[in-house]
């Protein structure tokens, strides 16, 4: 009797939590409300089996209890035993292929509908890495250009295709923020330069896979216009929680506004190649006597090595530490230790990160090669986020230290597994093309 009870308390509470709960999807901004639409229909329908089949196993705990009359028996008969009924279970199969049928088709055209954009979208290519976004728009050509793994260098992350004409003029976003039109389709183009990503902006209700070797699209509409904030709904390693960016939705005229100000992928290419335009001079934070060249490469090197992922640059504490101000400030290590941080520690901390341990960072870096001028360029960009020693100040143990991940991100492994892939494919239509073969044209 008592097990009964539980059964229809555990049936009616759970309705009243659904109806009563505060916990609801955030309020819709694109044009997909049937991706509600179908949540809801899975929810009825879920929730009428659920609701019936725990009433019905209640009611049968109670009826047929151990101490249940019965007609002709006495009080302690057992129920009869019954080990095949066919007729129930064939209308159990019919139930049940129907449920599953009415669960399935309204997705199924949902999603087709999903992956078909219309002939007028505009491409937006999502590149996600552990753990950062970066992002490509088409130029004027209104086409991508092809790109490899071959291609990714410190001045060229997202390893486009420098001898393609078409992505000369691809406008390249390498922040944590992408500007969209308002009410204007979009054709998102989504890759992987490491692990399996998950793009979503939970209030477009738009998220799919990015698998590493492949690319993925879907479409969407933008509605409303707001920030609206991106995360990574596959769990992509230790620094999963800290993949986020931006998505700011705006009228046309302030899109394209911020649109011609982002550089071009053949302007990224020409400033890493140009000489320095000026002498050694004062850097940022107060660091001098710094060649701008060399800064611009390891910034470069920051973002293609995944670094940006886990370090920030304005004193917000990642999977790593912030390098705002590490510079000449002394760290703890786990054996109670301490060094301060010079050149000579942040080369030790990234051609071998495991050797020590900082308090309050975990052994997340792995050991990966860069050459000599490499560690010098990420050493020279960590510098001129400003000295500890010039401020006086020390951050918040949980926040500076951590030399481990003091210099490069555990994310670096990201850039070294994708370069091992082969093969170009062009990122407009996922066509895959021999590294031989000259890159063929690319379709919307």
């Amino acid at each position: 009797m008592a097990m009964a009870i539980v059964l229809v308390v555990i049936v009616v509470a759970s309705v009243l939590f659904h109806f009563l709960s505060p916990w609801w999807a955030t309020p819709l901004a694109s044009n997909w409300k049937q991706m509600d639409d179908t949540l809801t229909i899975t929810l009825v329908i879920t929730g009428i089996f659920f609701v019936v089949i725990n009433l019905f196993l209640g009611y049968m705990v109670w009826r047929f209890r151990h101490d249940a009359p019965r007609h002709g028996a006495q009080r302690g008969h057992r129920a009869d035993y019954h080990p095949e009924n066919r007729k129930l279970e064939i209308w159990l199969t019919i139930g049940t292929a129907i449920g599953v049928m009415a669960l399935l088709a309204p997705g199924l055209f949902v999603y087709a509908d999903y992956v078909r954009p219309p002939r007028e979208a505009m491409v937006l290519e999502v590149i996600g890495q552990q753990w950062q976004w970066a992002f490509r728009f088409p130029g004027k050509s209104g086409q991508l250009g092809t790109s490899d793994p071959r291609f990714v260098s410190g001045t060229n992350p997202l390893g486009l295709n420098p001898d393609d004409p078409r992505g000369q003029d691809n406008i390249v976003i390498s922040g944590p923020e992408v500007h969209l039109p308002l009410n204007r389709p979009v054709k998102v183009l989504l890759r992987s330069r490491d692990v399996l990503h998950d793009f979503y902006v939970p209030p477009f209700r738009a998220r799919m896979n990015m698998v590493p070797g492949m690319v993925t699209s879907f479409w969407f509409t933008p509605t409303q216009a707001g920030r609206f904030e991106i995360l990574c709904a596959q769990l992509c390693g230790v620094g999963h929680y800290n993949m986020r960016g931006m998505v700011v939705v705006e009228e046309q005229a302030a899109f394209d506004a911020w649109l011609a100000k982002q550089p071009t992928f053949a302007m990224t290419l020409a400033k890493a190649a140009a000489p320095p335009a000026v002498a050694p001079t004062a850097a940022a934070g107060g660091a001098t006597g710094m060649d701008p060249a060399l800064l611009e490469k390891g910034r470069a090197l920051a973002q293609s090595k995944g670094c940006a992922g886990c370090h920030s640059i304005d004193g917000n504490p990642g999977v790593g530490p912030t390098w705002k101000g590490l510079y000449g400030r002394t760290e703890t290590f786990a054996d109670g230790s301490s060094a301060p941080v010079n050149d000579a520690f942040l080369k030790e901390e990234i051609t071998n990160p495991q050797a020590r341990l900082v308090k309050g960072f975990g052994p997340v870096m792995p050991k990966i090669a860069l050459t000599d001028d490499e560690v010098g360029a990420l050493a020279a960009y960590i510098r001129s986020q400003g000295s500890g020693a010039d401020t006086g100040t020390a951050p918040p143990e949980s926040a500076s230290a951590g030399a481990p991940t003091g210099a490069t991100a555990a994310a670096e492994t990201s850039s070294q597994a994708a370069s091992s892939a082969s093969g170009t494919y062009t990122t407009s239509n996922a066509a895959v093309v021999p590294p031989s073969a000259s890159p063929k044209a690319a379709t919307k």
